[in-house]
């Protein structure tokens, strides 16, 4: 019986049965005790939990990648360790991986490769934008749902895998879908994954991968060299514009592929909408394969009779021979008979002759195959060749230092991103317990350094954190690290951008229950207040303005033109009558001007009038309140203004001309400046 089936780890996840079996981990299935649900947990081999430095890249991988939320990936919800287990603690899928679905069904339709494939970029483009490259995409890594959703799992777990014989036998397990700069050992990037993308693609419509042998490094070289058949090759009824994506997608030189899976994304919706299309870029050339020439084949005693009486080898099916030769008029027998002992002769000369071609030929490809072998397994085996070229610098030791917001600045070698704050009995509450990759290291310039902020010694009862002003997904990702139950409802709000934790149940503060469920009222933008446009032509302008403020336009924009009958009234309105509209569109009026003195204008005169218009300017989000001060070319246009917490933004109506700079201090230090156009 399997030594975890029955056991409770960490206090809550109840381990019922095993589902899968993977090279590093086993998976099962487990219900939450704390939060009474089904989940799926996978704990880590004995082999690999034994290494130190593989457990402490493992959990904070497995804690970067539980910061996704889309429906394309499979959710992690915890990562964690009990009883010498180490685990991540995923959403329970009820479904079956893409590699199964494929063996079940052979090759697939274009319709249906194409509504995997733009799921799993859907998926790899949201991951992407958090810096996380999945580097292991395969059908075997993507589950299909029984509503036809797929969603992509095991993200980030290949780039746990740091030490070289780790790296080599997971590299080679997936050697089939591996992109080129992977087998090279060299840097990876996002492309690596639409490469990966693509070859799976290529199987689904082929019903076999591009490349294939007898061993993991024959394929791993024929991938670096690139030259696979195109897939209507195999599958004749491939569209053109989707072998295009596909072939582009497996490019050779990274430079040549979809710089994003946004823009590989972009092509699969203009296919999707014309599967007729035929995109403009050139196919990618990529350099075949040495070919290995093949000798002549033996010859039979049926060619030997034609030989002696012609002199010419016949020529074999499949085009396997050399091209015939023409054949020479037929002589006379006694004029024939003495050339035949020397065209024998030129015969076995010239058969010798290519026998020694074909052997020196096999010669030289063997040892270009050896030599490609020895690279391929010395950069695989000593790091990335590429990287060496790349400047390398030391990763500053942050843990035990309070963290500040100058931190990009003060290490400016570096970006950085958090994990969710932990409750620490090390460190004070704002103090780093945790960073990755370690102090003293030696890594790439512009590497990300991931963060975790300790909140000092848990409390014997837990109060409810303030989460008003932050994101859906951290404020779930923190309640749930804390082992509560977060419970999301949606409300308008003119004050927080859609996305934003309005107030929570119970409010901050509040002393909380284990396992108890907190409630999130979340913004989904302002309220749409819709209302019908008045008819203003032909009013005076300052009546108009008084007619939408009566309904409740506010955000007029007013333009001076020269032609018109009536001097001072409106001749144009941008939205057109009984148009029923939102309040807060902007709405455009123009007038014709006022009529001038006979005599020469004045300088005051010849000046434009300015432009009036409303400008909103965005807010950092504090949690204390502070001064906002706003001028325009050192003059005060608002004075300090007392700005609380939760507000993201102030609109103020402001005139002028051309392009005007405004810039805007927070506490007499210059925050941001914001150029405004008047038209």
């Amino acid at each position: 019986m399997d030594q975890y089936i029955g056991r409770l780890l960490d206090g809550r996840y109840e381990i019922l049965e095993v589902i899968g079996t993977g090279g590093m981990a086993v998976v099962y299935k487990a219900r939450c005790h704390r939060l009474n649900r089904l989940v799926a947990i996978k704990i880590l081999k004995d082999e690999f939990a034994r290494d130190e430095e593989f457990r402490r890249r493992f959990r904070a991988e497995g804690q970067a990648v539980a910061m996704l939320s889309h429906p394309n990936i499979v959710q992690v919800y915890d990562v964690s360790s009990s009883d010498n287990a180490n685990f991540i603690v995923m959403e329970l899928i009820d479904g079956i991986s893409l590699k199964q679905y494929m063996e079940k069904k052979g090759s697939l339709n274009w319709k249906e490769t194409l509504h995997f494939a733009m799921q799993i970029a859907t998926g790899l483009e949201h991951a992407h934008s958090r810096g996380i490259v999945h580097r292991d995409i395969k059908p075997h890594n993507v589950m299909v749902l029984k509503n036809g959703s797929v969603k992509v799992m095991d993200f980030g777990i290949a780039r746990v895998m740091s030490k070289s014989n780790t790296l080599t036998k997971e590299a080679l397990g997936s050697v089939h879908y591996i992109s080129p700069e992977q087998a090279k050992g060299s840097y990876t990037d996002n492309r690596s994954d639409l490469y990966s993308l693509s070859v799976v693609m290529y199987e689904m419509t082929t019903g076999r991968p591009p490349y294939d042998g007898e061993s993991p490094v024959a394929v791993a070289i024929q991938h670096i060299n690139g030259g696979a058949l195109p897939p209507s090759v195999l599958n004749p009824n491939i569209p053109k514009g989707l072998e295009q994506i596909i072939q582009k997608g497996m490019a050779l030189d990274v430079k040549d592929r979809y710089a994003s899976a946004t823009e590989m994304l972009r092509d699969m919706e203009e296919f999707r909408k014309n599967p007729s299309i035929v995109f403009d870029y050139a196919p990618q050339e990529q350099p075949a394969r040495p070919a290995i020439p093949i000798p002549p084949a033996p010859i039979s005693t049926a060619e030997r009779v034609v030989m002696q009486k012609t002199g010419v080898r016949p020529a074999q099916e499949h085009g396997k021979s050399a091209p015939a030769q023409p054949r020479k008029r037929a002589e006379a027998p006694e004029k024939r008979r003495p050339q035949e002992p020397r065209q024998r002769t030129q015969q076995r000369s010239r058969t010798d002759e290519r026998s020694r071609v074909a052997t020196a030929a096999i010669v030289v490809c063997s040892a270009v195959a050896v030599i490609s072998i020895c690279v391929f397994l010395a950069a695989l085996f000593n790091g990335a060749i590429l990287n060496q070229e790349k400047e390398l610098v030391e990763v500053p030791n942050l843990v035990g230092s309070f963290f500040s917001d100058d931190l990009s600045v003060t290490y400016e070698d570096f970006t950085f991103r958090f994990q969710p704050q932990e409750y620490s009995d090390q460190y004070q509450k704002g103090q780093i317990m945790r960073q990755e990759p370690v102090g003293g290291s030696r890594v790439v310039k512009g590497t990300e350094i991931v963060l975790t902020v300790s909140m000092g010694e848990e409390p014997q009862a837990k109060v409810m954190e303030n989460l008003v002003g932050v994101t859906q997904e951290e404020a779930r990702s923190f309640l749930e690290n804390q082992g509560f139950l977060p419970l999301v409802r949606n409300e308008t709000s003119s004050m927080y951008d859609a996305g934003v934790v309005i107030r929570t149940e119970p409010s901050a503060g509040t002393e909380l229950s284990p396992g108890q469920t907190v409630k999130l009222w979340v913004s989904i933008g302002p309220e749409v207040i819709l209302q019908k446009m008045p008819d203003v032509l032909g009013m005076d302008l300052d009546i108009a303005l008084r007619v939408l403020d009566q309904v409740g336009f506010k955000n007029i924009r007013t333009r001076e033109i020269s032609d018109g009958k009536t001097p001072g009234a409106v001749v144009y309105q941008s939205v057109k009558k009984d148009e029923e509209i939102d309040i807060t569109t902007e709405i455009l009026l123009e007038y014709t001007a006022l009529p001038k003195e006979t005599e020469a204008p004045t300088q005051e005169e010849t000046q434009q009038e300015p432009v009036s218009r409303f400008v909103t300017f965005d807010l950092p989000v504090r949690e204390e309140p502070y001064d906002l001060t706003i001028y325009h070319e050192g003059i005060l246009v608002m004075e300090p203004s007392r700005i609380e917490p939760g507000i993201h933004s102030i609109t103020l109506e402001l005139k002028g001309l051309g392009e005007q700079k405004y810039d805007l201090y927070i506490d007499d230090v210059l925050y941001a400046s914001k150029v405004v156009e008047f038209e």
